[in-house]
């Protein structure tokens, strides 16, 4: 009975994966059907999954909604389609419609009609993620100005006289007035188990001994990385590397770094249910691409761990306007570090093994859904912004391809010929594949 670890893990993984498709393939299509609604585009099927129906009702715009039998996908399939992807009209039930019928299909529309409804798509999971993201900006608050203990981790040795409410002042006698200035000392720090903080505390300014700013304390872990293989959670930390002891997370990169690859055995202290424990695991670190500040990439050598200050830092309301202009940062930002990932594969200057298919993002997906609900919902907005760049790349078959020939058509008066549309569409298609059996191609050889 062993196959039955491995076939629970499969399912979860597939379960998570379909639920964060199809939450973002809905929201995708959803953008589609209303704003062609809005522009005088009939609906005639909004279908969530493929294949045969399952369960239907037509609304009193006469759009038929549906749930099909392969959870994988969905489409709009607008009046006069010869098909789900809306890829040509169909000329039997185009010749049948009257001039004006013809103005509710997607073929007979004003040019601009058909662009914004195509176009709507990839605009939808982009508003996806920024809702999402200014949602969790809400939900969570935005950080005081000042440095303010919100919430202290547990570490092995406690966090020493630190107390929540302290506003830190200074650490090791450098000031601290704001955050920017408190990560900045963080490298400044000397690696030992205790550092003086000055705080001030019920309106008194004292010297109190406290742990490290960035302790060896795993705030998360990367999806198929060493530390995800071997186990390592969340609020894991570690105390010790090949036996010598850790105290910062810095001495922890360090530590992986200089391995270059070779194995690294890991101490870890753990906390559960039942109590604390001690555990003993041996790593081997892989070499990562790794974003630079100025835009471009590194490789360093890492397990895959995230780490994060001893306290979270206490919060203040988070406005709607400032949440929203956030999100739409954070957007941007995921965005910018595709094309900038995608140009350096291209140059060949980072791995192609970065390039992830659906396995690859079907594994993020039940990695972030163990994390818990928010990683998983974080993991969504990420996903979604992917998704609507994607479908804006100029290739026929994607939204963006749709557009280009939309463009050909402003320009130059009238549309590419069947011919050329359908030869487009084949090359479309076919490098479309290619880029998904390669990501699929990485999922399973890429170490």
């Amino acid at each position: 009975m062993e196959f039955l670890p491995d076939f629970g893990n499969a399912l979860y993984t597939l379960v998570a994966f379909v639920v964060a498709l199809m939450i973002i393939v809905t929201v995708h299509e959803f953008g589609h059907y209303i704003v062609g609604r809005w522009s005088g585009i009939k609906a005639e099927a909004f279908s969530i999954g493929f294949g045969p129906r399952l369960l239907s009702r037509v609304d009193r715009h006469g759009t038929r909604w549906q749930v099909s039998a392969i959870p994988l996908g969905g489409y709009v399939k607008f009046l006069g389609d010869a098909n789900a992807a809306s890829a040509g009209a169909d000329e039997g039930a185009m010749a049948e419609l009257s001039p004006e019928e013809k103005r509710h299909t997607m073929h007979g529309a004003p040019l601009w009609a058909r662009a914004v409804t195509v176009a709507a798509g990839p605009v939808f999971n982009f508003v996806l993620s920024i809702a999402i993201f200014a949602g969790m900006m809400i939900w969570t608050g935005t950080a005081t100005d000042v440095p303010t203990v919100g919430q202290l981790a547990v570490l092995p040795g406690g966090t020493g006289d630190l107390r929540v409410g302290d506003r830190v002042l200074a650490i090791e006698g450098r000031d601290t007035p704001d955050y920017t200035t408190l990560s900045a000392v963080t490298d400044e720090l000397p690696s030992q188990p205790a550092l003086t903080w000055r705080v001030e505390r019920d309106g008194q300014v004292a010297e109190v001994s406290g742990p490290q700013l960035f302790p060896p304390r795993l705030s998360g872990v990367v999806p198929s990385s060493a530390a995800y293989a071997a186990g390592l959670a969340a609020g894991d930390v570690i105390t010790a590397i090949d036996g010598a002891p850790v105290w910062r997370f810095a001495d922890l990169q360090q530590k992986v770094t200089t391995s270059e690859g070779a194995p690294v055995a890991l101490t870890v202290w753990r906390t559960g249910k039942d109590g604390a424990e001690t555990l003993q695991m041996t790593l081997t670190p892989r070499r990562t691409d790794v974003p630079t500040a100025a835009g471009g990439f590194e490789t360093r050598w890492m397990i895959g761990a995230t780490g994060e200050p001893v306290f979270t830092p206490r919060t203040r309301p988070t406005g709607v306007l400032e949440a929203v202009k956030g999100g739409a940062a954070q957007t941007w930002e995921v965005a910018a570090s595709s094309v900038s990932a995608l140009k350096h594969m291209i140059l060949g200057q980072i791995s192609s093994c970065n390039l992830h298919g659906a396995i690859g993002i079907a594994q993020g997906s039940a990695a972030a859904a163990k994390a818990g609900t928010a990683s998983f919902i974080w993991f969504v907005a990420v996903l979604s912004t992917a998704v609507g760049f994607l479908n804006l790349f100029p290739i026929p078959v994607l939204d963006g391809g749709h557009l280009m020939f939309h463009v050909w058509e402003a320009v130059t008066g009238k549309p590419p010929s069947d011919r050329a549309m359908n030869l487009l569409t084949a090359l479309g298609l076919s490098l479309v594949l290619t880029m998904m059996l390669f990501g699929l191609w990485n999922d399973i050889f890429c170490p």
